[in-house]
């Protein structure tokens, strides 16, 4: 493939949009002082046709890394900042890495790789280098259940959805999101803000949820996406009635209907929806009517080349959005004979529209019987004197399991009211629910714990 051929990040940063910007709370950086500069002290030219691991503390720097080392690197992969280094021997092994790209050299010089240092902000005058190569980009599912899998992308694949939405007219949008852009979500949102002409403004490490939505405030935000459980924690802050973007996507988790009705409380103006979308099954398809759910006549072929079929109630996904492989010694094959990727999120269908009931691997046995939290949960959050719920399991000797659930409620002023809420909530799961799935307990929490990848912390 020719440099003429070749499609980079750097080939869609606009040398003349000064007034793009990427920042985060500490720094601002101009679009065009990204193309023009480099935060790798010249050490780019080093890293031409080799596999890259990007371990960087911020998001800022990492996504002004990944826009340098597009093209020019064969692999590029990136690792999360909650990445366990336990597995790090196995995964540079597994993806062939030869170089590390970081800001904390301490945390791999033991590892015995090549480490380049990066030289951070302020960026630094760079001749222009060839670009030589489709980069192949590497990410890491959540290892919830240990190791995390590598997941190869092309930028064709990562940006089909993009490119297919076209660009809204009117000025270019102001990208937020919740997500970290190391993981696919965020990667997903921070390829917009680039491929479509807009700003991003991005977290910091540590950052307040009050200054985070304050600054997305300040910033003029107008597009913003996060994961179920990411809204509800920000549906929580007083923060959020200054804040007024005019897109809202949920994706990463379930969307139940009573999270999507807060959403469009918060933000009455706003074009609020919800996406499914996976590291391994790409962009898969939007539903923007305000309901939970997905209607059944999106299962077949779809527009814009994305197939979607329903085997024993697991949805599965063909496009090309999809990783194509797997990295590995042992890496198992993504998708079936056909091409499908198995995603593992199980629907049920009801008259015309299918629902998501859970994850096949996250189904708690009662007695022989199946309860999938997040069916459960999605009946418990409805009442509205509650924010968030997790539905967990706990030993019964009599059934093997017991369904528990945990709730956090949406304001101090109804902790006197626990018993009458618990009565509600246990009304309603029975009106709701077939009888092993109705919880046994109900316990008030101050707080449930949301994983770094936004995802509601399923631990005991």
């Amino acid at each position: 493939m020719s440099p003429r051929e070749l499609v980079a990040l750097r080939n869609y940063l606009a040398a003349g949009l000064s007034d793009r910007t990427l920042s985060d709370a500490s720094d601002s950086v101009a679009m065009a002082e990204v193309a023009r500069g480099t935060a790798l002290g010249g050490r780019l030219p080093e890293l031409a046709g080799r596999c890259v691991l990007l371990s960087l503390a911020t998001q800022l720097i990492s996504g002004i890394a990944m826009i340098e080392i597009d093209g020019v690197a064969r692999r590029m992969l990136l690792c999360p900042p909650d990445f366990d280094m336990k597995y790090a021997p196995d995964l540079i092994a597994d993806a062939q890495i030869d170089a590390v790209v970081t800001d904390d050299p301490a945390r791999w010089q033991s590892l015995g790789i090549e480490l380049i240092v990066t030289a951070g902000l302020p960026l630094r005058p760079a001749k222009p280098i060839e670009l030589t190569h489709a980069t192949q980009w590497l990410m890491l599912t959540s290892g919830t259940t240990g190791a995390p899998k590598i997941v190869a992308h092309t930028l064709a694949a990562l940006t089909g959805a993009i490119v297919a939405d076209g660009t809204a007219p009117g000025a270019p949008p102001t990208w937020a999101t919740f997500y970290d852009i190391r993981r696919y979500g965020g990667l997903q949102i921070f390829l917009r803000a680039v491929l479509g002409g807009g700003s991003m403004v991005l977290s910091s490490p540590g950052e307040a949820l009050v200054d985070h939505l304050a600054r997305l405030a300040a910033r003029g935000v107008t597009h913003i996406s996060g994961t179920p459980s990411h809204w509800r924690k920000a549906l929580m802050s007083a923060a959020l009635a200054s804040f007024s973007p005019d897109y809202v996507r949920l994706s990463g988790e379930i969307a139940d209907q009573a999270v999507l009705d807060s959403l469009r409380r918060a933000f009455p103006s706003a074009s609020i929806g919800h996406a499914y979308a996976s590291t391994e099954a790409g962009v898969g398809f939007a539903v923007n009517d305000g309901r939970e759910g997905f209607p059944a006549s999106m299962i077949g072929a779809g527009p814009n080349g994305v197939d979607m079929q329903v085997i024993d109630g697991s949805l599965r996904i063909r496009s090309g959005r999809t990783a194509h492989t797997y990295v590995g010694r042992s890496a198992p094959a993504l998708t079936d004979a056909d091409g499908f990727v198995d995603t593992g999120d199980m629907v049920e269908l009801r008259d015309d529209r299918y629902y998501f009931v859970g994850r096949r691997d996250g189904v708690i046995n009662v007695g022989g019987l199946k309860v999938h939290p997040e069916e459960v949960e999605a009946v418990i959050n409805r009442h509205p004197a509650v924010r968030m719920s997790r539905i967990r399991a706990r030993r019964s000797p009599i059934t093997g399991a017991l369904v528990v659930a945990d709730v956090m409620l949406a304001s101090v002023s109804d902790s006197g009211r626990t018993g009458e809420i618990r009565e509600a909530i246990l009304a309603d799961c029975k009106a709701s629910l077939p009888p092993h799935k109705v919880p046994a307990m109900v316990n008030f929490v101050q707080q449930l714990d949301v994983t770094a990848s936004g995802k509601l912390a399923r631990h005991a």
